[in-house]
């Protein structure tokens, strides 16, 4: 998931205010400015236009800007009600107009829309810096805390807390030099994230491999060769099919792809999508943004930006970060060396003595031996996860058990694109809840990997409920059906019944990891969903990092629950549960091999840290930085050929594009919560009502409202996460296969 950027700002230049004037009737009728007649106030996307929301970010800069004219001009002494809750008003409209360019910016991207985000980008992040350094508004702000916060109490006390702190942290208390530097520091910083955006959604969609016949295609089912057809159509027809490069280093088809060479090139093609010599090396920009990120460290006061931006997780501290992850490296090296020996010995009984065994090799030779030890392959199973069966019958029937939730499609409200589809929420009690959107295909104008988000977020002040999406990048499909599914009807849905229907009529089919990755997100949703927050500020995700990665983990649980398994896992043909001796075998092949996935996820960390760990003195150039990379790794010991990172460092999107820059340990970490939490499910029923309301009181509803160790003590009744449950529910405190 990539988090929401909260948008604040006061000012804009005058010829932008002038603009404003100059185009006032037509800004009246800007659907993105008047109230939605939607239901839950949704966007309306059959009336907003690409040309709306340029006009739409000027009026809402400059409401923004007059609102906080208001509050600095104020002739009464501060309070929290006139200054605090003032300010936490002040942008609602720019929030609103940002949510929803953003969103498709992300995930539908034209040029039209990138020319947009290149002008208002810079804006924006001006308006950010006017705000933070407010000199008049952050005294108010002080004011109030200095006098108030003793005798507030609950969301009011977190609201001032984190108003403040926010301030300090991003420099309110700097002297007038440092603040200077630390604004032309943010706005070059968004320069160079806008050109990153652009850089990786080029580079990733130009390293789609092409393939001139069907011949070396071998392996690749019917339906997966369809759509490299339709992908090589999308993009240009240089040759009739078409592997895309998925975000990942590690690419899915590598499992089933027969031509050694075309697996070598598919993997070449990812690794190196960012590196090479041509337009679309990323080292440059990762080099200035490393060496920016450092620098504002320790304008404020820290050695690192590591330190500076740890601070506000529960991890804290960089050394609790490592002490963390070198505990896990200990248990893991060993395994995964185990892992690769076991892999290539299986090799060599076809491919030779002498085969070596290399990373583009790796999936494929896994595959075939957990076919023949467990007598199941991917391909077999995968006729079982059809996208719809698994959202309906699956996802959606877990949060029906486990929380009360009922949904039903809505075919009433627009979307962004027509491959979307909107659900409406309901609570146990029947109550209209939420509005619930899922983007799950790909398509060359949306970025990789999978998200949530929303269009507006959960707050009883205005009466708001929330509008949550989910994006993934699943095999597109076209033609899907209409027919919305209830949860309360789901006992008799089938999934030949609501399929997506992929090219030709072909089922869109999952993989496990797939089917994980939609529960995955989903948790982001629930999170979003069930939110019962006074201020927008602090409700649904917006916790600390390493906290907000929890209920998405966790909900992963739910896939393999057997009473949930037996009603997502149907054939795609003939709509028959799983057999149960395939069914048995496909849980237990959940974690074979399984040291590549934390291997992988570990190394990507160890590269987040590393790089954010440096003073700006010592930040590699973009010469540098592969041999950084490496040393990196090796330091850790994790240089390993067999299980290279999950991201290289020249594509780390959550890092360098994203909002988790020194914070992808947070997967792992979360993690380590979100197993504690499921055992307690377990013990207590992995479905019980009572146990899912009592989950969402103590923690799904909260938010930011309270200390996030304390939210996750109150459910669990544990002082303090036990790390040993990540091994053991990974299948890594036993040998491996």
């Amino acid at each position: 998931m990539k988090p929401q950027a909260i948008i604040m700002s006061i000012a804009m230049s005058a010829a932008l205010a002038s603009a404003v004037g100059s185009c006032q009737q037509a800004q009246r009728e800007n659907p993105l400015l008047g109230e939605s007649e939607l239901p839950y106030g949704a966007p309306d996307f059959s009336k907003i236009k690409t040309s709306d929301y340029l006009p739409a970010f000027e009026t809402a800069i400059q409401q923004q800007r007059d609102n906080i004219a208001k509050i600095v001009g104020n002739a009464d002494s501060a309070t929290f009600e006139n200054t605090i809750v003032a300010f936490e008003e002040s942008g609602r409209l720019l929030d609103h107009v940002g949510r929803v360019f953003f969103a498709l910016t992300e995930a539908d991207k034209t040029p039209e829309l990138a020319e947009i985000e290149k002008k208002v980008m810079p804006e924006l992040t001006a308006l950010e810096n006017e705000v933070a350094f407010n000199e008049p508004l952050f005294e108010r702000i002080r004011q109030v805390y200095d006098r108030q916060r003793d005798s507030l109490q609950g969301e009011d006390l977190k609201l001032l807390e984190e108003t403040y702190k926010e301030f300090v942290r991003k420099g309110a208390l700097l002297p007038a030099e440092k603040k200077e530097r630390m604004k032309a520091i943010n706005l070059r910083i968004t320069e160079l994230q806008q050109q990153w955006g652009d850089l990786i959604l080029a580079a990733t969609n130009d390293a789609v491999v092409w393939v001139d016949s069907r011949e070396r295609l071998a392996g690749l089912n019917d339906a997966d060769i369809e759509q490299c057809k339709n992908d090589a159509e999308s993009r240009g027809g240089k040759a009739p099919y078409a592997i895309v490069i998925a975000n990942t280093t590690q690419q899915p088809l590598l499992a089933s792809l027969d031509d050694r060479e075309l697996r070598r090139e598919v993997y070449e093609a990812s690794i190196h999508r960012c590196d090479g010599t041509g337009e679309h090396n990323s080292y440059a920009i990762v080099s200035e943004i490393a060496k920016l990120r450092a620098e504002q460290a320790e304008l404020m006061g820290y050695p690192n930006y590591a330190s500076y931006s740890l601070e506000k997780t529960m991890a804290k501290t960089p050394d609790n970060v490592y002490a963390f992850l070198k505990s896990l490296i200990a248990q893991y090296v060993p395994v995964a060396d185990a892992e690769t020996k076991a892999i290539e010995d299986f090799a060599r009984q076809t491919a030779g003595p002498d085969f070596e065994l290399q990373p583009y090799d790796r999936f494929y030779y896994s595959a075939k031996m957990k076919a023949q030890m467990l007598n199941i392959s991917d391909e077999e199973v995968k006729q079982y996860f059809t996208v719809d069966s698994v959202l309906t019958n699956g996802v959606f029937y877990a949060a029906n058990r486990a929380y009360g939730l009922t949904f039903k499609q809505r075919t009433d409200i627009p979307t962004y694109h027509p491959d979307m589809k909107v659900f409406e929420v309901f609570d146990k009690e029947g109550q209209p809840k939420a509005l619930f959107y899922c983007d799950y295909y790909r398509r060359p104008t949306k970025r990789g990997g999978a998200w949530m988000d929303g269009f507006a977020k959960q707050s009883r002040r205005y009466g708001q409920k929330p509008i949550i999406f989910n994006v993934c990048n699943f095999a597109s499909t076209r033609g899907q059906s209409d027919a919305g599914i209830n949860s309360a009807e789901q006992e008799q849905s089938r999934p030949e019944a609501n399929n997506a229907k992929a090219p030709e009529g072909k089922p869109s089919l999952l993989t496990w990891d797939e089917v994980t990755t939609l529960f995955h997100e989903f948790g982001h949703a629930l999170h979003g969903m069930l939110s019962d927050c006074y201020y927008e500020r602090l409700s649904g995700t917006s916790v600390a990092r390493d906290f907000v990665e929890m209920p998405s983990q966790f909900n992963e649980s739910f896939a393999s629950i057997p009473e949930v398994f037996d009603h997502y896992a149907r054939h795609c043909e003939t709509g028959e549960p799983m057999p149960a001796e395939l069914k048995e075998l496909m849980l237990r092949s959940i974690n074979f091999h399984s040291a590549y996935a934390l291997g992988e996820n570990l190394a990507a960390t160890c590269l987040d840290l590393a790089w954010h760990m440096l003073p700006s003195s010592d930040v590699p150039t973009a010469e540098q930085a592969e041999a950084f990379e490496r040393d990196a790794l090796q330091q850790v010991g994790l240089l390993n050929a067999q299980i290279p990172p999950r991201y290289r460092t020249s594509y780390f999107n959550h890092v360098w594009g994203g909002g988790y820059a020194a914070g992808y340990y947070s997967y792992l970490w979360t993690e380590v919560l979100a197993v504690n939490i499921a055992d307690v499910f377990a013990k207590r029923g992995a479905l019980d009502p009572a146990t899912g309301a009592d989950f969402c009181q103590k923690v799904l509803s909260r938010g930011n409202t309270g200390d996030l160790m304390q939210m996750f003590s109150d459910f669990t009744g544990m002082a303090q996460p036990d790390a040993t449950g990540l091994l053991r529910a990974r299948g890594l405190t036993t040998a491996p296969h």
